[in-house]
């Protein structure tokens, strides 16, 4: 019985391993399908963004602006991706893709 809990142990951090591993890989396809794409870049104010990729499919509630340490956050959909403001500039841009995490930012869980 003592022995089963060190082979279990030693599986259960090379399964922990691989999907670690895996989930870089998702990520490095991430960025590198980020920087081949045309989409608005870091700085742009919000009229820069509306005026050369167009009217956002919708706007949603800004978020923070409780304090200096935390300004206002916009977000701005888009079809394929998100763009986030701090107070009126792009502070960046988000795909939405399969592996992330933000298909619906507007309700968040």
């Amino acid at each position: 019985m003592h022995t089963f809990k060190p082979v279990f142990l030693a599986l259960a951090l090379a399964a922990a391993a691989s999907s670690v591993h895996a989930g870089d890989d998702l990520l490095v396809h991430r960025v590198q399908q980020e920087k081949g794409m045309n989409l608005p870049a870091k700085g742009m104010t919000m009229a820069e963004v509306e005026k050369r990729f167009g009217a956002p499919t919708s706007k949603l509630d800004a978020r923070g602006g409780g304090s200096r340490r935390q300004p206002v956050i916009n977000r701005w959909m888009y079809p394929g991706y998100i763009v986030y403001f701090e107070r009126s500039r792009v502070i960046h841009t988000v795909l939405n893709t399969p592996a992330g995490n933000n298909k619906d930012p507007s309700n968040p869980r």
